[in-house]
């Protein structure tokens, strides 16, 4: 079940509590990727508002977003670079791709196991893959007031899981949202020291998402390789001429 873009818009632009999650969650992307120029980045689902610090750097930046979910102009007062797709068919080359985000993408999908199959597609050979879901046993994943409320929510080892078996190698893991899901004026307050405090806690606990980076995983061929044998036309010829007495 996506959520509709207004609802996203208005979350994560319009309100303080949206903004501080952008923050949090954008903060530990740009730790786990701090530089990416010259490559070629896509964020699918509602990943824009953490792609923004990748526009001048990157070669080429692309925001998918999912049919069901709807599709806005961004980033405002620049070239827009928003696309709307279908959410398994996304209109990317093969191999295209050097690094991809996916927020409120994965978790709201009806088809998790093909729009796994089409992030593998699009990536490059070296290329690298944030997953942002909710973290089923934090708060937010249990508070409707927020996006992160809607869709399913996973534990670690559930998502690399299925991250795994969808031909992709865990390279690390993060997490972010340790403030409370709430806009009361305390809880907006004291959000910064709780996050600073929630980083010290296991983060299975406390952080409101995870984030899990993978790479693409290639296989070799599979199977027994031999090599044949050319037969020596040089010893055929002297056969001829001098016959090789046979075995008694």
């Amino acid at each position: 079940m996506h959520l509709d873009v207004q609802d996203l818009r208005n979350f994560y632009y319009r309100s303080t509590l949206g903004r501080a999650a952008q923050a949090s969650i954008r903060g530990q992307l740009l730790r786990m990727w701090p530089d990416a120029t010259g490559e070629t980045i896509a964020g699918f689902g509602f990943a824009a508002p953490l792609l923004r610090p990748y526009l001048s750097e990157a070669r080429r930046l692309m925001a998918l977003m999912p049919g069901p979910q709807g599709v806005m102009q961004w980033p405002a007062g620049m070239p827009n670079v928003s696309v709307l797709c279908e959410e398994t068919s996304w209109p990317v080359e093969t191999g295209r791709v050097d690094r991809l985000v996916l927020l409120h993408g994965l978790e709201t999908s009806e088809q998790p196991s093909a729009l796994l199959d089409e992030c593998w597609r699009v990536m490059g050979p070296r290329g690298r893959a944030i997953f942002i879901v909710p973290n089923r046993a934090g708060l937010w994943a249990r508070s409707d007031e927020t996006p992160f409320g809607y869709g399913r929510p996973y534990t670690l080892t559930q998502l690399e899981n299925q991250l795994r078996a969808h031909q992709f190698t865990i390279e690390q893991h993060a997490a972010a949202l340790y403030r409370l899901p709430s806009s009361r004026r305390f809880w907006l307050k004291s959000g910064a020291m709780i996050e600073r405090v929630g980083r010290r806690l296991p983060a299975m606990m406390a952080a409101g998402v995870f984030l899990v980076e993978v790479s693409k995983q290639t296989h070799p061929q599979k199977g027994h390789m031999t090599r044949a044998r050319r037969t020596n036309p040089i010893r055929v010829l002297e056969g001829l001429s001098n016959p090789i007495a046979e075995p008694t």
